[in-house]
């Protein structure tokens, strides 16, 4: 019978903490592969090297390429890519990259189920690693290429909410996220994969901010994959 009580404790205590980490997986847009459970995502983070932030001089959003290159040479730009992606019921309009209608059900920023329509700039695709803070945090002594790869790589990017998403601006862990109180474990497990991804460092604000969202969420997984981090050599930022 004891062994049988300790059992049963043991279910409960599984079943509690997978409940309570990633409640957002029904949530979470299509996208990048995932490797490994929360000790994953916490060696990750402590893996990333802490500095402060540096100045944002010279930074503009030309030094990370032409908006939405097409990196992954299939003929679409990133924008119609991450939108095909995210969106359900897509329809299209000249061929199959124009991506002129679908539903963002959820939106993962806000928990809210939104209608995409070309034009009426109620969906953004959003760089969760903002360009602005890479900038500030390694991408500044970056080649174009790599630049370049950061702000079309889907790891980074992810359609959601426009009006929640302006409302970010370049913030990092330690100063914005989602109101979404479900995403939030899936959206910092994403900033850590991309900034281990490329390289780019933390500050000890926002280290500390990542370790306890993820401190709730202890099954939550390290999301991989996206493109290279070296753009194909015909893109050159401007």
């Amino acid at each position: 019978m004891t062994r049988l009580r300790g059992g049963a404790v043991a279910a409960v205590v599984v079943l509690t903490a997978v409940a309570g980490c990633n409640t957002d997986k029904t949530k979470a847009a299509p996208g990048p592969e995932k490797s490994g459970g929360g000790g994953a995502v916490l060696t990750a983070v402590d893996s990333l090297t802490v500095k402060g932030r540096a100045p944002k001089t010279g930074y503009s959003r030309a030094r990370f390429g032409t908006a939405w290159a097409d990196t992954d040479s299939n003929s679409c730009d990133t924008r119609d890519d991450i939108l095909k992606r995210d969106l359900k019921d897509v329809k299209f309009t000249g061929g199959a990259c124009r991506v002129t209608y679908g539903l963002l059900e959820p939106d993962p920023y806000s928990g809210k189920d939104i209608t995409y329509k070309r034009g009426a700039s109620q969906v953004d695709i959003d760089h969760v690693v903002p360009l602005s803070d890479a900038w500030q945090k390694g991408a500044k002594y970056w080649d174009a290429s790599k630049r370049i790869a950061l702000a079309n790589d889907p790891l980074n990017l992810i359609a959601v909410d426009a009006s929640t998403n302006r409302g970010k601006g370049d913030g990092d862990a330690a100063t914005w996220l989602p109101p979404n109180g479900a995403y939030r474990c899936t959206y910092v497990a994403t900033q850590v994969a991309v900034k281990k991804k490329y390289g780019l460092w933390v500050t000890d604000a926002e280290k500390a901010a990542m370790k306890k969202v993820l401190a709730g969420c202890p099954s939550q997984t390290l999301p991989t994959g996206g493109n290279p981090t070296k753009a194909p050599d015909r893109f050159r930022a401007k």
